[in-house]
């Protein structure tokens, strides 16, 4: 953990969120600024920086991150119809410097995305 991190203070309840779905490995919440009617984030409670740090002793963390976003993607009525985003690096968008999962759906989507 990271206690600078503000997704580790999420991971570890220090600030609380309504979560969508939570185990001892991953958390899933609603975005606070959605760009899509369904916009949630899959993130592992594990710090790691983001998707370049993804190590081989993380590949099944992984999995497990894009198998709850579909489980949530149904429960949120948006099925097999989503686009997953993770960004790597402040050039590519990325603010939160803890690897998290974009969920977007309820709309279409368009490409190429930016």
């Amino acid at each position: 953990m990271d206690d600078s991190c503000l997704f580790c203070k999420i991971a570890t309840g220090a600030i609380p969120v309504a979560p969508l779905y939570e185990d001892e490995d991953v958390l899933a919440f609603s975005d606070i600024a959605p760009q899509a009617p369904v916009h949630f984030l899959v993130i592992p409670k594990k710090h790691i920086i983001g998707p370049a740090a993804i190590g081989q002793e993380d590949e099944q963390l992984l999995g497990k991150m894009l198998r709850t976003a579909a489980t949530i993607a149904q429960e949120q009525g948006i099925g097999d119809q989503y686009r997953v985003v993770a960004n790597n690096g402040a050039k590519a968008g990325q603010t939160v410097f803890h690897l998290h999962l974009h969920i977007l759906g309820g709309r279409a989507m368009q490409w190429p995305p930016g």
